[in-house]
């Protein structure tokens, strides 16, 4: 029964504090959903651990969560606090090899993420963006368009 609760109260706490909760996951969010896990095991699984103190836990993570939310959606210093910016990694088909060794990240998987994206090579790519949530966005030549969307992206040696 207690599981039962604490399971339903989490749910009714992540519907409540809204969709952004737990998408689009950064470290941030990563460490908070660990975390939310963590509480709800300790409470269900400890019997030195009440409903109410299990509860009170999971409730200020998501409160803390949703703070730093809006503190981001509204704060550029918040924003840079807790979220890293998107990097560029290949530009017009180069690899951009200091800045893939900065973000930790190998060509293989640089090639892996344009193989996917289903193209064979990179000289058919504008660009292929380190994204804040360790996702790797493939923009082909073709439908690049104003570059309006890579504006926020650190781009090394621009």
């Amino acid at each position: 029964m207690l599981a039962v609760a604490s399971y339903a109260a989490l749910v009714v706490l992540l519907r409540i504090s809204g969709k952004r909760t737990l998408t689009d996951l950064n470290a941030f969010d990563f460490v908070v959903t660990v975390a939310l896990g963590s509480v709800l095991a300790t409470t269900i699984l400890s019997p030195s651990v009440s409903l109410s103190h299990g509860l009170a836990a999971l409730l200020a993570l998501v409160v803390c969560q949703a703070v730093v939310a809006f503190a981001g959606a509204h704060s550029a210093a918040a924003r840079r606090a807790v979220k890293s910016e998107p990097t560029l990694v290949v530009r017009d088909g180069v690899l951009l090899t200091e800045a893939m060794r900065a973000a930790r990240l190998s060509e293989a998987s640089v090639l892996a993420a344009v193989r996917s994206a289903g193209y064979a090579g990179l000289s058919g790519i504008h660009a292929v963006v380190l994204e804040t949530n360790g996702a790797l966005s493939v923009i082909t030549h073709a439908p690049a368009g104003d570059g309006s969307a890579l504006a926020a992206v650190r781009q090394p040696g621009v």
